[in-house]
């Protein structure tokens, strides 16, 4: 190789050396610091879209991770008001039962008549109550089925379909008119009525108290069928939180091999790429001194 002042050739050669050097060092630096493998698309373009994508299910799947969460809190609430409600109804079947065996006067089927009354009332004042997040779930105004969002997509397999059933009219009126066939009750005082066998207005036995004992059973029977439903539909929620936990579980175990940095080796390549930066640095001392040996010639 001639020798030459104008173009050290070997200077140049170190100094590409060097920033290469410096380049991989500062790489394994910013690894080490963010715990990520790929911090640009430039380190791996492909495993950046890929990383990224992930990511972006791992926060949807948190989302619908609490949507299934808050739809299991909204049915919860929906069956305790629901075991209250037959709680309400056992009761007054009872009293029915009591009036209807013919050894109480007018005095003792008022007093029945009367905790039948507050009875009833109760329920209404449960059903205009049974509220979640705004939603009225037990006084007709749901106006259907409601959907619950725990999947990724808009498809059916990410949706949960809860049955307009459950939040159908509860209270006390319409439970016996619809499912009761007591059509002749418009009011709870026409209802506390037939199941007391006692009239307030004319303070009299009306009788026929046993007739309201079926009908009763059958009401009881149609909470009873909504609490099933709402069961099931419990179970579903239930399933769908355990898919998305393993679902989150395969993304983030999938997300960590291809973005996360492995510590121990970018230890090593940071310890290498030291070492060929301070050799580097060393030797360019050495090869901007080469073109000062033509002044031996001189």
């Amino acid at each position: 190789m001639a020798l030459t002042i104008n173009t050290n050739l070997s200077s140049l050669i170190v100094q590409r050396n060097l920033n290469s050097a410096t380049t991989l060092l500062n790489q394994s630096i910013e690894r080490m610091t963010t715990g990520y493998k790929i911090n640009h698309a430039a380190d791996n373009a492909a495993g950046y879209s890929i990383a990224t994508n992930w990511s972006t299910q791992l926060g949807s799947l948190d989302v619908a991770a609490d949507n299934a969460a808050t739809g299991a809190d909204m049915l919860t609430t929906l069956e305790d008001t629901y075991s209250l409600i037959t709680s309400h109804l056992q009761r007054i079947r009872d009293l029915t039962e009591q009036a209807a065996n013919g050894t109480y006067g007018s005095d003792s089927l008022k007093a029945i008549k009367s905790e039948i009354t507050a009875r009833f009332e109760e329920i209404d004042r449960i059903a205009d109550n049974c509220e979640f997040n705004g939603i009225y779930l037990m006084n007709d105004t749901v106006g259907g089925a409601i959907t619950l969002q725990v999947g990724l997509y808009a498809a059916d397999s990410s949706q949960i379909e809860l049955d307009a059933k459950l939040f159908e009219d509860a209270h006390a009126v319409n439970l016996f008119t619809t499912y009761g066939d007591s059509a002749a009750a418009v009011s709870i005082d026409d209802l506390a009525e037939l199941c007391s066998g006692y009239d307030s207005d004319t303070e009299t036995i009306v009788g026929n108290q046993s007739a309201m004992l079926n009908k009763i059973d059958m009401v009881i029977n149609e909470i009873s069928s909504r609490a099933t439903t709402l069961g099931a539909a419990q179970n579903r929620i239930d399933s769908a939180m355990e898919t998305i936990d393993v679902q989150t579980e395969n993304i983030t175990s999938s997300l960590s091999t291809i973005r996360d940095a492995d510590v121990a080796e970018e230890s090593s390549s940071y310890i290498q790429a030291q070492i060929l930066q301070q050799a580097a640095a060393t030797l360019l001392a050495t090869a901007n001194q080469t073109p000062s040996i033509a002044l031996s010639l001189v």
